[in-house]
């Protein structure tokens, strides 16, 4: 009787022998979540060389004036990480989504502010042009957002946080045009943004399903951006208000389908959350490579910190947990483009961004060490795109979906 060891699978073997204990046997190559394609590589190579070439020299300057270098964004442009998932025909890179993060990780490394702008750009603006806009559309505006121009997701309220849909904004129809009236708070890319993607409900009266999406350029009659905000971190990613006063829009200005935004929005953000965890590890990881070497130059009572024993199980444990975190989301970011279902990988990897800044003592919150801000870049991760809160509601409502059976 032929004995296979429980490990081996019958269908990978393809002959044997009565005589022989030799078999053959064939197997696919299994990488882990973390090995790259040749593809892959390159663009970390580009991005990093970007970040380390590019973005490092202005960080400090950058935060310091809350603002994003105008250089920065024209060399974003020339290395196409504007549009990385767009169909080439539009300008893009044809990339995948796996693409966006591992970009948005190296520069977060850096700077997770400048990655931000990028994140959005790709997140958001380009899929929502890409998955719902007209042909018309897309000429006009996709290819923008690929080769020069910024978009903004205006979605956000002072009345309406975690409840982003209880929106005040509104869109009245006047004959074939759409008159939108509100203002939005704590928008990101707005000072910098040539268009806005603007969710208005069309019909209060119709709750969530009134809400429609209306692309509207900046130097529309009507719109207003106001100064930019005084944030506590990611300053160089400026936010701002941004107010529509009888701003008219032709029905054309529609993305997508009348009364579908918000659909729309909840399938983008899910998503983009992929993202946040994306930098929040690239963060982590910048973080602990500036720390690592401080504490083994740094001596206390005649040994270097790194010889400590409660330090080491704080490296052991930080490394770890960037470790995890990274695999979380690179392991949604794969569902994703595999097509499977991603949500609740998407929140487990959003909520689960590890910290490392204790280690550096009173150092650690001086403006002469690059730990200082990335403390307080890190403190956004848990907020935007759906609160830490948020995230574990759409856990606890996943896990008890699958147990209903």
């Amino acid at each position: 009787m032929l004995k296979l060891s429980r490990k081996i699978p019958l269908s990978s073997v393809t002959s044997f022998s009565t005589t022989s204990t030799t078999f053959t046997f064939e197997s696919s190559r299994v990488f882990p979540l973390q090995h790259l394609s040749e593809n892959e590589e390159e663009l970390v190579k580009k991005v990093k060389n970007f970040a380390e070439l590019s973005v490092k020299p202005l960080v400090r300057e950058m935060d310091e004036n809350a603002k994003l270098d105008k250089n920065l964004l024209e060399e974003a442009f020339k290395l196409k990480l504007m549009g990385l998932e767009v169909n080439e025909e539009y300008g893009g890179s044809n990339g995948s989504f796996f693409d966006v993060a591992l970009t948005v990780e190296e520069i977060s490394k850096v700077d997770p502010a400048v990655a931000l702008t990028i994140h959005l750009q790709n997140a958001l603006i380009a899929p929502m042009l890409s998955n719902y806009g007209s042909e018309e559309q897309k000429e006009h505006y996709l290819k923008r957002v690929c080769t020069d121009s910024i978009g903004s997701f205006a979605l956000s309220e002072t009345v309406s946080g975690s409840d982003a849909f209880a929106m005040r904004t509104t869109a009245t129809k006047d004959f074939d045009d759409f008159v939108i009236n509100g203002s939005k708070w704590g928008i990101s890319n707005a000072p910098i943004a040539d268009f806005f993607l603007v969710l208005a409900n069309a019909e209060p009266e119709k709750g969530y399903r009134g809400i429609t999406c209306f692309l509207v350029d900046r130097n529309q009659t009507g719109v207003v951006v106001g100064k930019k905000d005084q944030n506590l971190g990611m300053r160089a990613g400026t936010t701002a208000q941004v107010h529509f006063n009888d701003v008219r829009v032709p029905s054309s200005a529609i993305l997508g389908e009348y009364g579908k935004g918000y659909k729309y929005a909840i399938d983008i953000l899910n998503a983009s959350r992929i993202l946040i965890g994306a930098q929040m590890v690239g963060l982590a990881q910048g973080c602990f490579d500036q720390t690592i070497p401080y504490l083994r130059e740094r001596k206390q009572f005649g040994k270097r910190l790194i010889d400590f024993q409660g330090i080491q199980h704080q490296i052991a444990k930080t490394a770890t947990e960037i470790e995890a975190a990274r695999l979380m989301v690179y392991n949604s970011a794969r569902m994703k483009d595999g097509g499977y279902p991603f949500v609740k990988a998407a929140s487990m990897a959003k909520y689960f961004a590890p910290e490392c800044i204790e280690w550096l003592g009173g150092v650690g919150f001086t403006k002469d060490f690059p730990a200082e801000k990335f403390y307080r870049d890190s403190a956004v991760g848990g907020i935007y795109e759906g609160t830490s809160n948020i995230q574990l509601n759409t856990i606890a409502k996943f896990i008890d979906n699958e147990y209903k059976n």
